[in-house]
């Protein structure tokens, strides 16, 4: 699905069915250079369980036109006119890292919107090591390497995907491979700016926060601080995983979101 935005087209991800703008909408927000794609099984999920599905490609990332913005500020503030554009009043919003950033601003500043909100491997900060910001800004494939390695968990680096012959780590490598020039930097730069501690205490729908054990990106213990900073948040950790944890097991994070978000439908 297409739409334009500020000038620029901008696609959604649907979940293969029609939007539809009388049922319940979810949003899901990918990370730092990634982009929709990261969110295939839960999108699937919702948009064949009455639900409408808008995973966003941020602009310039995957197939949205447009130049990156530059805070996470103003990422939330153009998830706004995703859903003025799109005809929604109100929708549960999903983030991931970075997107979810974008999620707490966007509950915390426009909170007449969003119905629900979970957000995973996120945290109140995500300072970003500046062994990962130099060779971003001078775009040296070492950056990606870094990201993809810090991460997925020890478990995903090993193997296990369900899929015989497919290693996820290489799946993430690709997709930040085929992000363009000065994305990644762009998007690290806005992450490591951001702090959501004025946001999170505004939080006022239900919200819940995915914890990997063993996150290398936003610890288990900012993971529980943002928790503690979003009033009557609940949390999920997931032993042994890492910061990609829908991708490192996609089912137990469909389950926890699925938990969460469809009885908050009825």
């Amino acid at each position: 699905m297409k739409s334009q935005i500020d000038g620029h087209e901008v696609f959604f991800a649907t979940g293969g069915k029609e939007f539809n703008p009388v049922l319940p909408t979810t949003v899901f927000i990918h990370g730092a250079s990634f982009n929709s794609t990261v969110w295939k099984l839960q999108a699937r999920y919702f948009a064949w369980h009455a639900n409408n599905v808008l995973a966003v490609d941020l602009p310039g990332h995957g197939n949205s036109a447009g130049a990156p913005l530059k805070t996470i500020e103003a990422m939330a503030d153009w998830l706004i006119r995703v859903l003025d554009a799109t005809g929604v009043a109100k929708a549960a919003i999903v983030g991931h890292s970075m997107g979810g950033q974008v999620a707490l601003d966007c509950a915390g500043r426009h909170g007449g919107r969003v119905r629900a909100l979970a957000l995973l491997g996120c945290a109140l900060t995500i300072p970003v090591n500046g062994m990962l910001l130099d060779p971003a800004a001078a775009n040296d494939h070492l950056a990606y390497d870094l990201l993809n390695v810090w991460g997925y968990g020890r478990r995903a680096q090993l193997g296990v995907h369900r899929m015989p012959g497919l290693w996820m780590m290489k799946g993430g490598l690709r997709i930040m491979e085929r992000a363009a020039k000065d994305l990644l930097s762009t998007d690290l730069l806005a992450t490591n700016a951001y702090d959501g501690a004025g946001a999170a205490v505004e939080v006022s729908c239900p919200t819940l926060v995915v914890i990997g054990e063993k996150d290398m990106m936003t610890s288990a213990k900012a993971g529980r601080a943002l928790v503690e900073a979003i009033p009557g948040a609940a949390s999920v950790i997931f032993p042994g995983l890492g910061h990609f944890m829908l991708e490192e097991d996609p089912d137990a994070t469909l389950d926890a979101l699925r938990d969460f978000l469809i009885p908050l439908q009825s």
